[in-house]
């Protein structure tokens, strides 16, 4: 018996695991921290009969510098937490492990003060659930445990923590994902120049005719288990929409102060589940700096000559800074603001971007403008983000130009695509949800495919029109995208909007009232706001077919390929493509890749008809002309006074 182990904790739990594990091992029995840890030991186990947060934290620190692994098991609120496994040097700590517990958590804020609480008075003794019988299944566990790790087999309880109910002895094992921004293993890298350059390498795609260079089915098994979970895990829960037209899935991504709920829709449920983990891990990267460490707090003035020059993104007009109780001031070169690198494809070299604008919580309740999901795109390359990225900043800007300089586009006939699929979608529009679909070329100056869909309602109730777009270098594809993102609105939304009808006319008499995301959709469910879209719906308008209204673009076996083509096209219109790159540890685990693209001049999505951006955009101006829907560049007091209906 060389194997030394030592036993941290009083209580029942401790005396018994104990007593087992004599037979096994030397034991060396500490009832706390106060007594020297033995330098012989090789493993320990700290064992309790309640919840104590603070012994948790000790543990990790004096044991974590004694270079000794170790594992947990404590009673809380009837239930009894084995693990994790502790090894130092590796990331996935108690701390991480109670950090995911905590948000996964329903009553999170509550257990946070909690825990708090615990931290600082120590707590009781034994949980008020214990049980004899409990205590001995926790007992077993802890021993099976124990006798793998001593004996170098790979543990079970590594980034995992088992939960047994004292009450049922049902026991079910979590994995968990460490906390990059964890304070005892955690540990960014330095935000640099360095780490911000992009080289891009070959991103063969997964067949001929798609543009992904990672199928769903090869993602599936780490998808699920690394971030679906819902009693330790990254995203805790998901909800299947039986009503929406196509299968529509929600995914549950739990934040300290909110939750936010993602969303995946395609034709299978499976796929769509797969889709809105990718869509909440998306979301999650996007919202703040988890991925490396900021570095960098100066003026733009001091920073001019490498950095992005915020006007050329969209700023406020001086009018709207002014208005009473407006969250953001106006941007000054001379203010200090936290930056972060990206890369610039024009420059092909590392350039300063405003965090806010690269991250879109961070101007929250500060900063000179308010940054969307607008260009944020996650891939299972570094290419494929990118790409798709840039692909969302695109439809963004067709969609907001027609609608500024309400361009009357070409209306598309959708049979003439001669996609199967395509047809199947419309035609279950149609018969399931009662809404007749209307496909407009909202193609722009730079030739990328760009679809504006607009569906309207058939029946005599429910809302009247919703309007979706998509981008892709296939136009069939941009269209599909669009409808998906039509069906997600159709007859889920009746119900809200036979509530707050009342508010909604007020908001089509009041503009100001407008005030977030799901308002500019609302408004056009009113029958009285389709005269807003009449350069749309105008009747007896020619159908153009997709043979006459795009130029098929050769297709490529390598997705890096499309995405130079699309890098030389912004290019020759002067316009730059920068990339920062948001992918976080959790990401990277699986070789996911997650970017915000800007591309200053394009218009920026809004929400809140207050925080509509067009200053210094003159492309809203420009362009139409240049397609030849005017005569001349039109002038601001031209462009379209009411909220956009981007949903």
């Amino acid at each position: 018996m060389n194997t030394v182990v030592a036993i941290i904790g009083v209580g029942e739990l401790a005396d018994l695991v104990c007593r087992e594990m004599s037979a096994l091992c030397r034991i060396v029995r500490l009832k706390d921290f106060k007594a020297e840890l033995p330098e012989a030991a090789d493993f320990a186990l700290v064992l309790h009969d309640a919840w104590h947060p603070s012994v948790h934290e000790e543990s990790e620190e004096l044991l974590r510098a004694a270079g000794i692994p170790w594992l947990r098991g404590f009673i809380a609120f009837g239930e009894g937490v084995v693990g994790p496994l502790i090894r130092p040097g590796l990331s996935g700590c108690s701390q991480c492990a109670d950090t995911r517990r905590l948000l996964a958590g329903r009553d999170r804020k509550e257990m946070w003060m909690l825990q708090q609480r615990l931290m600082e008075t120590g707590g009781r003794a034994s949980d008020a659930w214990v049980s004899r019988t409990g205590l001995l299944q926790m007992t077993f566990l802890l021993i099976a445990e124990s006798q793998r790790i001593l004996q170098g087999n790979r543990s079970r309880s590594e980034e995992r923590m088992y939960f047994i109910d004292l009450k049922t002895l049902k026991c079910t094992s979590h994995f968990f994902l460490p906390d990059p921004l964890c304070p005892v293993c955690g540990g960014l890298l330095d935000d640099t120049p360095s780490t911000a350059r992009i080289s891009l390498q070959p991103s063969p795609k997964i067949s001929e005719k798609s543009y992904r260079c990672r199928s769903l089915e090869d993602m599936k098994r780490f998808l699920i288990e690394d971030y679906l979970d819902y009693k330790t895990g990254f995203l805790n829960g998901k909800m299947i929409d039986l009503l929406s037209p196509f299968a529509d899935v929600s995914v549950n991504l739990p934040m300290f102060n909110q939750d936010e709920a993602t969303a995946g829709r395609t034709h299978s449920y499976a796929e769509s589940e797969l889709t809105a983990i990718m869509e909440g891990l998306e979301r999650y990267c996007g919202m703040a700096p988890r991925g490396k460490k900021v570095m960098i707090n100066d003026s733009y003035r001091n920073l001019a000559d490498r950095a992005l020059n915020p006007v050329t993104v969209g700023l406020y007009a001086k009018e709207q800074y002014k208005l009473p109780n407006f969250p953001f001031k106006p941007f000054n070169p001379d203010d200090p603001i936290d930056w972060v690198w990206g890369y610039s494809f024009e420059q092909q070299s590392p350039i300063m971007v405003p965090q806010q604008l690269a991250y879109y919580s961070s101007s929250c309740g500060q900063g000179f403008v308010y940054e969307t999901s607008n260009g944020c795109a996650l891939g299972g390359t570094l290419e494929e983000a990118i790409f798709y990225g840039i692909m969302e900043v695109v439809e963004r800007d067709s969609f907001l130009l027609t609608w500024y300089a309400q361009l009357p586009l070409p209306r598309l006939d959708p049979f003439s695509a001669g996609d199967l699929e395509l047809e199947l979608m419309i035609s279950r529009l149609q018969t399931v949800a009662g809404f007749e679909l209307y496909l407009y070329n909202a193609t722009m100056e730079n030739g990328i495919p760009s679809v504006w869909a607009l569906a309207k309602n058939t029946k005599p109730k429910g809302v009247n029109l919703i309007c979706a777009a998509g981008a892709h270098p296939d136009p069939v594809r941009a269209a599909k995208s669009a409808v998906h993102e039509l069906s997600g609105m159709m007859l889920t939304l009746d119900e809200k909007f036979d509530a707050n009808r009342e508010r909604y006319v007020q908001m089509f008499h009041d503009p100001s009232l407008v005030l977030g995301m799901e308002d500019h959709s609302m408004l056009y469910s009113l029958p009285q706001a389709e005269e807003r879209l009449k350069f749309l719906l105008e009747e007896n308008r020619p159908l153009r077919t997709f043979q006459e209204e795009f130029n098929r673009t050769p297709t490529h076996s390598d997705l890096t390929d499309d995405l130079k083509n699309v890098l030389l096209v912004f290019r020759q219109l002067n316009l730059d493509v920068i990339v920062v790159d948001q992918t976080t540890p959790e990401l990277k685990r699986n070789e996911l890749s997650c970017v915000k693209v800007l591309i200053p001049g394009m218009l920026p999505m809004t929400f809140g008809y207050h925080l509509t951006r067009v200053t210094e955009l003159e492309r809203v101006l420009k362009v139409p002309a240049l397609l030849g829907y005017v005569k001349q560049p039109l002038l601001l007091e031209q462009l379209n006074p009411h909220p956009h209906p981007f949903p």
